[in-house]
């Protein structure tokens, strides 16, 4: 499972990138995935929504275990 959440990921990576964003896989638990929001993410006030709207969404339908997605420090 966190191979195929990694690679989507990837997927995702190009589209935080352009706007000077990036995101970091940290750990998988039980279906709970902890991103680390790097670059202009991490202190963006639109982050939460990218967050659940775009990656957990995206997540999601890529890989169905997935339950939710969770920034971490």
């Amino acid at each position: 499972m966190r191979e195929e959440i990694a690679q989507a990921l990837e997927e995702v990576r190009p589209r935080l990138q352009v706007d000077g964003g990036d995101i970091e896989l940290v750990d998988v638990v039980d279906g709970v995935v902890k991103v680390r929001l790097k670059g202009a993410c991490a202190g963006c006030p639109m982050s939460q929504m990218t967050l659940k709207l775009g990656v957990e969404n995206y997540l999601k339908k890529k890989v169905p275990s997935v339950k939710s997605v969770e920034a971490v420090q």
